[in-house]
């Protein structure tokens, strides 16, 4: 490719490093050490009198650690093709990710485990979590396409009905989005998602503003009321190392203990019922 038919994407591309520069808080001269090459090289590239080689772009997303989504955003603006594949979780290609969670899911019996995707989509669900989400009566709230976990969370229909303490816990889970939301394009289908749900009536208005502050407790309880009785869960959130794809990069695997032994017990006696 020669530099005279790169020189229409490479302004988007300028934009794209000056907006991730900003948002990591660097100077032209911190990226530009960080990726290996020169401030004054740098600025050129980003008002666009330089192209960059595919090399160097990728040196630049990798010195400001960016998501591999955003990754093939800077090659995609500098003319290049993606460097990241995005397949659907039921491609061929990922079936040892399919395989590795399916093997978390059954080994978290008889707890709920739940795999997601970066907007919240549940994309698998074990036997237990399924159960729950039966009980909790999760069936249609806010439902748009598979079921999604800031809908249900936030939904005046979903887990607002059931969930002890429903502001602190759904504080939480917003907080994460916002978190995932950093240096995101306002296209980003999470940030129109984050938007519809926040709209939900009843949605305290300060969730539309990140606030870190609000999400500081090492771990937070979720207790479950069902009929009478109260099922308290903590949770952790696992992701894949090293992926080389988007789609297992931006994977969430949630996992459900119980917070007591009387949770813990209950759950024991139903799954031998």
């Amino acid at each position: 490719m020669t530099a005279s038919a790169m020189q229409t994407p490479v302004p988007e591309l300028g934009r794209l490093l000056k907006h991730w520069r900003q948002v990591q808080g660097l100077s032209q001269l911190d990226l530009a050490l960080e990726a290996g090459s020169s401030a004054r090289h740098l600025s050129f590239i980003e008002t666009g009198r330089s192209s960059a080689s595919r090399e160097m772009v990728l040196r630049l997303g990798d010195a400001l650690e960016l998501p591999l989504r955003e990754r093939n955003r800077l090659l995609n603006a500098a003319g290049y093709t993606a460097a990241y594949s995005a397949r659907p979780l039921g491609d061929a290609h990922l079936e040892t990710v399919r395989n590795a969670l399916d093997h978390i899911l059954k080994q978290q019996e008889p707890f709920p485990a739940i795999v997601m995707n970066r907007c919240f989509d549940i994309l698998m669900i074990n036997a237990a979590g399924a159960k729950l989400m039966a009980m909790l009566g999760l069936g249609d709230a806010g439902a748009e396409g598979p079921p999604n976990v800031l809908r249900l969370t936030l939904h005046p229909d979903g887990l607002r009905r059931v969930l002890k303490d429903w502001e602190p816990a759904a504080r939480h889970i917003v907080e994460r989005a916002h978190r995932q939301l950093k240096g995101a394009e306002e296209n980003d289908p999470l940030r129109k998602l984050l938007a519809d749900v926040l709209d939900y009536p009843g949605v305290p208005e300060s969730f539309a503003a990140e606030n870190p502050s609000h999400d500081a407790l090492p771990v937070l309880p979720l207790e479950f009321v069902i009929e009478g009785v109260t099922l308290s869960w903590i949770t952790t959130v696992a992701s894949f190392g090293t992926p080389q794809d988007v789609t297992a990069e931006e994977i969430m695997i949630e996992s459900f203990f119980p917070a007591n032994a009387e949770t813990e017990a209950a759950v024991r006696a139903q799954n031998q019922a």
